[in-house]
């Protein structure tokens, strides 16, 4: 008997080529897609909706549109990658969701907060007790030790884990006094990654988080970014220019010249240990 085929990336990507029901619309960001077994969309709520989103650029005389008329909705407990290349506008939408920058035109809604005519009190406010932020770098403080790092987010927020306790989800609890100095690239990302669940952010947004880390330390990052967003029931969103790790997410949400060019929906989502790049 002849073995069955294990479904490849693209046919995740389409899954009726797998055997699977095709999601309806699966082109469309705001479809109801066959979820992953463990995210049923229809039934959460929307955490960002935005409509007509654009974001226009002026460097003297020169317009930069980076984003132009975007389309999204993003649901609680949701894993999306945004995909795309540099200059696609991925960095753009990740800073107007996360409150970071506002767009020249559009809609864009934090549950039922409006980003757009939020003031920067508002802004600064939702940042510090909603959102999550992982980098490309880790912005640690390098005179702090691992666990006064976290600290400084925890002193701060409403309702934080312990120190201890975040840092031990990212399976760094033997280095809590050390510096950022003693650890290696993949344990100061893991710490970034500590300090920003600490809180018990709504939405973890990262952006590149494994770009300046090597195949198997990239890896070990993905499981932690996995776990908070399984374990905790943090939304997380996910930039990256890596369409492997695309496989982990829930929706790829493809972005091409400031828009999203299409949307594909994972029947079957890889951990990071399958990821291959």
């Amino acid at each position: 008997m002849a073995q069955a085929r294990p479904a490849s990336y693209a046919d995740r990507r389409n899954p009726a080529a797998a055997g699977f029901p095709a999601p309806p619309d699966a082109v469309n960001p705001d479809a109801s897609p066959t979820p992953a077994p463990a995210l049923e969309t229809t039934a959460r709520a929307a955490v960002f909706v935005a409509r007509g989103l654009a974001k226009t650029y002026h460097m003297g005389e020169v317009e930069v549109r980076a984003l132009r008329d975007v389309d999204l909705t993003i649901y609680e407990g949701e894993f999306v990658v945004l995909l795309g290349p540099s200059g696609s506008g991925k960095s753009t939408l990740l800073n107007i969701l996360g409150g970071l920058d506002v767009p020249t035109g559009g809609e864009a809604f934090w549950r039922d907060h409006n980003l757009v005519t939020a003031d920067e009190a508002a802004l600064t406010q939702y940042r510090r007790d909603h959102v999550g932020f992982v980098f490309q770098f880790y912005n640690l403080i390098p005179s702090l030790t691992v666990r006064e790092n976290v600290a400084l987010v925890t002193d701060i927020a409403q309702n934080p884990m312990r120190p201890e306790e975040a840092l031990d989800l990212v399976g760094l609890t033997p280095r809590l006094d050390h510096f950022p100095a003693q650890l290696s690239g993949g344990e100061q990302q893991r710490v970034a990654i500590a300090r920003a669940v600490a809180k018990r952010p709504d939405v973890l947004l990262c952006d590149e988080p494994t770009g300046a880390l090597d195949y198997a330390t990239g890896k070990v990052v993905l499981e932690v970014i996995a776990r908070v967003n399984a374990e905790l029931g943090t939304t997380a969103v996910v930039i990256t220019h890596n369409a492997a790790i695309a496989g982990m997410a829930h929706r790829v949400l493809h972005l091409a010249d400031g828009r999203i060019s299409h949307v594909d929906v994972n029947a079957r989502r890889l951990t990071p240990s399958e990821l291959s790049w």
